[in-house]
């Protein structure tokens, strides 16, 4: 085994009454690859974030380089040379490309105290164009660009400083194909160079493929340290869950079943230079699956659908009583859901409480008159919060302070509240282990047999497949080719009409 470069020892990280890290021990070898694998909630980027400056520890030690380490924030870990890549958004609007790539380290690029724009524009464009970006302009804002290409941004930010550790948090799942390449690329290339990786990922193939080690969490607490053969999916899975697997996590069945009643109706829809010509009926009861490639408009079709992006043409009618979804507002009011690609930014609000989050599309619900009991807002948030098994300490814990899957069962809450009759999802299980994965899969399920509706985007076949009753993919903006549910039904067949 390769020299160790750190050491965690005896690692604590408590947030309340909260043991989110209890008593770990970690190694990190030069030129290793570790995966840091274990259900939403188990700790393992809480551990990650103590090496990488985000929080500091309730107990522990940590040795770097034979020195102990404390570091205070994201920047002294940075300055050490260990880099941090997280599955969310870590670049800030409002700012060009090239301040973003040099945020905390503008102090190169001064002289008498005033920052020269031209270096800083300057070293951002060779650090991009040495990481295949030269089609990104660092004087550009950097929300003209996609999620996807952002991520890509904060990579090359990342290795502009040859770093010694760099830990990798759910990065791949916010990518296309191709943007997942490129990271398994940095991985090899930096591995070469002598840089310990820690990779944490829910797809277990990603870790079988690329790790040496496997460190296994749950609840916080160190599990096991699997290396060579057993390193597989099978022996991952019930050590992270802590028992035999049984069944499938998707529908039992392989029958295309919905009702006749169609009611959502979308016609000639477009929006100029993202999609073109989109027509769909969604059925009573129906789980209508959509696959493409990452840009091929499918994500924006959604948000289209639910009346947050205005189209150039075309129309989206509930059939019932003729309502035409203009906007969000008459989406909600009448009892449409949105759950987006996105969660952190785009359908919860952080600084706030599970309680908040909660309840904010149910008010007309609870509403007296112009009031509005609290006893009624934690009545509802209760037995949401419950119902769909949300992990924490109450409903006033705050939002922020969950694991990724657990701030999804609480957007999902958020509608169940509502009451809402049809539920648009894009990339639903995005990001979370594979024991929410089941359990969002079981909701699914159970709501179509109560008549309620589905319209799912997903960038994984095998949920498509296994969920949907009818797939209609997309290819460059425009519909490809419709499939409808069966046992022979292939991800090859489907592959063959997205590329």
């Amino acid at each position: 085994m390769e020299e160790v470069i750190l050491k965690a020892e005896n690692m604590f990280k408590e947030f309340g009454a909260t043991k989110a890290v209890n008593d770990v021990t970690m190694e990190l070898h030069k030129g290793c690859v570790l995966g840091l694998v274990g259900e939403n909630g188990s700790g393992k980027s809480t551990l990650s974030s103590m090496i990488a400056g985000v929080y500091p520890p309730t107990k522990g030690v940590m040795t770097y380089k034979g020195q102990e380490y404390k570091p205070k924030t994201v920047l002294d870990a940075r300055k050490e040379g260990i880099q941090y890549l997280t599955q969310e958004q870590g670049t800030i609007d409002g700012m060009t490309v090239a301040e973003n790539m040099f945020l905390g380290e503008e102090d190169q690029m001064s002289k008498m105290g005033n920052v020269s724009i031209r270096k800083l524009n300057m070293l951002a464009r060779e650090i991009l164009y040495k990481n295949g970006l030269d089609y990104v302009d660092p004087k550009a804002m950097i929300e003209t660009y996609s999620f996807e290409d952002r991520k890509m941004i904060e990579t090359a930010r990342a290795l502009s400083h040859q770093p010694s550790i760099l830990i990798i948090d759910e990065t791949t799942t916010a990518l296309s194909q191709k943007g997942r390449e490129r990271i398994y690329e940095i991985i090899l290339e930096q591995k070469k160079l002598g840089t310990a990786i820690v990779i944490i990922s829910h797809d277990l193939d990603e870790v079988q493929k690329l790790c040496d080690e496997v460190l296994i969490m749950r609840d916080g607490i160190y599990i096991d340290t699997l290396k060579g053969e057993a390193i597989n999916a099978h022996n991952m899975r019930e050590k992270m869950i802590g028992r035999k697997i049984e069944g499938s996590y998707y529908r039992g069945d392989f029958e295309c079943t919905y009702e006749e009643e169609v009611v959502l109706a979308v016609k000639n829809l477009s929006v100029a230079g993202v999609f073109e010509d989109v027509s769909f009926d969604l059925h009573k009861g129906e789980i209508l699956g959509i696959g493409g490639l990452s840009e091929c408009g499918m994500h924006e079709l959604l948000k289209t659908v639910f009346g947050a992006v205005r189209p150039t043409t075309g129309s989206v009618v509930l059939t019932k009583n003729n309502v035409s979804l203009k906007n969000t507002t008459i989406s909600v009011k009448n009892k449409v859901a949105y759950i987006p690609k996105d969660r952190d930014k785009e359908s919860l609000f952080q600084p706030t409480s599970i309680k908040d989050n909660i309840v904010a599309s149910s008010y007309d619900k609870i509403k007296k008159g112009i009031f509005i009991r609290p006893s009624d807002e934690k009545k509802i948030a209760d037995e949401q919060a419950k119902k769909i098994e949300v992990k924490m300490q109450n409903i006033e814990q705050l939002i922020r302070d969950l694991s990724g899957g657990n701030k999804q069962k609480v957007v999902i809450a958020k509608w169940l509240a509502n009451d809402s009759k049809i539920f648009i999802m894009d990339c639903p299980t995005r990001g979370i282990d594979i024991g929410v994965k089941a359990k969002i899969y079981k909701l699914m399920d159970t709501l179509k047999h109560e008549g309620i509706s589905i319209l799912m985007v997903s960038e994984e076949m095998t949920e498509l497949i296994g969920m949907a009753d009818r797939i209609i993919t997309m290819k460059d903006g425009r519909l490809s080719k419709e499939f409808t549910r069966s046992t022979d039904l292939s991800e090859s067949s489907i592959i063959s009409a997205i590329v």
